[in-house]
């Protein structure tokens, strides 16, 4: 069984199987925060001024403090897995990346949702691959902040 709507799909192993092609629809509009970029600098280490130094960021091409790539891409995650439920899968993983681009930054302060696509769907030893191509958009801005090609699988 399947069910579509704006915010996501539910479906099961079944459904899945001929679903590729089909848009996903978009996550709620979350703003992205100072505090979430200083808590991903201190877990990664990676501390650059573009990052967290206020002062220095507005200097830069940015205009103010922006949102690491990997956190950016990171944010897939709870994506894929708020648009896309298989219902009767015992068990979903995150599989992988194929092609990643970050094409703008997300600034902070700024508004992002993710939209999903699934391109297409194949069998694996006990469950499906499906490859979403996933973006994470910025409001106001003419190119996303992250494009990539997702890769989960789902085991029943």
């Amino acid at each position: 069984m399947t069910t579509e709507s704006t915010n996501g799909l539910v479906t099961d192993m079944a459904g899945l199987r001929g679903s590729a092609g089909r848009h996903l629809g978009y996550t709620e509009w979350t703003e992205m925060t100072q505090e979430q970029v200083d808590q991903f600098a201190d877990v990664t280490g990676d501390h650059q001024f573009i990052h967290v130094d206020l002062e220095r960021a507005k200097a830069s091409p940015y205009g103010g403090t922006i949102a690491h790539g990997y956190l950016s891409l990171s944010l897939l995650a709870t994506v894929t897995q708020q648009l896309l439920t298989v219902s009767d899968a015992k068990m979903g993983v995150n599989y992988g990346l194929d092609r990643v681009r970050f094409p703008a930054p997300l600034p902070v302060g700024a508004q992002w949702r993710g939209g999903a696509e699934i391109v297409e769907v194949s069998e694996v030893q006990g469950g499906l691959q499906g490859k979403l191509l996933a973006t994470i958009e910025v409001q106001g801005s003419e190119k996303p902040a992250v494009v990539a090609e997702c890769l989960v699988r789902v085991y029943g």
